[in-house]
């Protein structure tokens, strides 16, 4: 039995999970004031055979050395680390891992086609993936919550919105839902248009939803899109699996 320990530190949040003989068991979302002992337990207790960090924050550094202390077999993933596809975004250093591992996820889930993967977090990342499996690159545009915070932070009157309707209205009735409006439907715009462009430059198209975010979109969305909320793991999996093949 092969045994891989997959951790994705975000923004946000970390997620943990493991893969048993390729099949995916169920992630779990740790808080960072305990991550490292619950990173350590986890380590203990199921001794996975290699592991695989993908992280967007500086503030995983321990986390990392941690790891590769106690599994020999380690992946820390960045814009430079090989994988399966072909990666053609011309400033490597500065390429999320997190991108990176959405689009060999849609290679590992939708091979042979343009898959267009959108992730809704903190950002929002479209990352195309090519059918002759070329990773190109896409667009970064600010998460919701970010956009919330701009409007609060950048004028002097507008309140920062805490809580929000997935279903704001279109017109808002006083400050906060017309902020409300602006954010959510904005975003439900931008994405729905973002879909409709690249699905008219790329024939055999598919639009992939994904990120701590997307179950609050996915039904607002007039284009057909498909949600996977573990695919960042799978492409880890793959990577890892890429790196560190075992025996045969």
């Amino acid at each position: 039995m092969s045994l891989n320990l997959c951790i994705d530190w975000g923004n946000t949040n970390i997620k943990v999970a493991l893969f048993t003989d390729g099949k995916l068991q169920r992630p779990v979302i740790i808080p960072v004031d305990t991550v490292l002992e619950q990173v350590t337990g986890i380590i203990e207790t199921h001794k996975p055979d290699k592991a695989i960090v993908c992280s967007v924050s500086h503030a995983s550094a321990e986390l990392e050395m941690m790891v590769k202390s106690k599994i020999s077999s380690t992946v820390i993933l960045n814009g430079n680390t090989p994988v399966p596809i072909n990666n053609a975004y011309l400033s490597a250093n500065t390429l999320g891992a997190d991108r990176l591992a959405l689009v060999c996820g849609a290679y590992a889930t939708n091979p042979g086609i343009n898959n267009l993967v959108i992730s809704v977090g903190t950002c929002i990342t479209y990352n195309l993936l090519q059918n002759n499996r070329t990773f190109r690159g896409g667009a970064i545009s600010p998460g919701l919550q970010m956009r919330f915070k701009a409007m609060n932070q950048f004028t002097s009157l507008l309140p920062e919105v805490k809580q929000y309707d997935v279903d704001a209205p279109l017109v808002g009735y006083d400050t906060e839902t017309c902020i409300q409006s602006g954010a959510v439907n904005g975003m439900v715009a931008e994405i729905d248009g973002m879909i409709g462009m690249y699905a008219e430059r790329y024939s055999d198209f598919n639009a992939i939803l994904t990120g701590g975010d997307a179950p609050h979109f996915a039904a607002r969305l007039k284009n057909k899109i498909f949600a996977d909320p573990d695919l960042l793991m799978k492409g880890c999996n793959l990577i890892l699996n890429h790196n560190v093949p075992f025996p045969q």
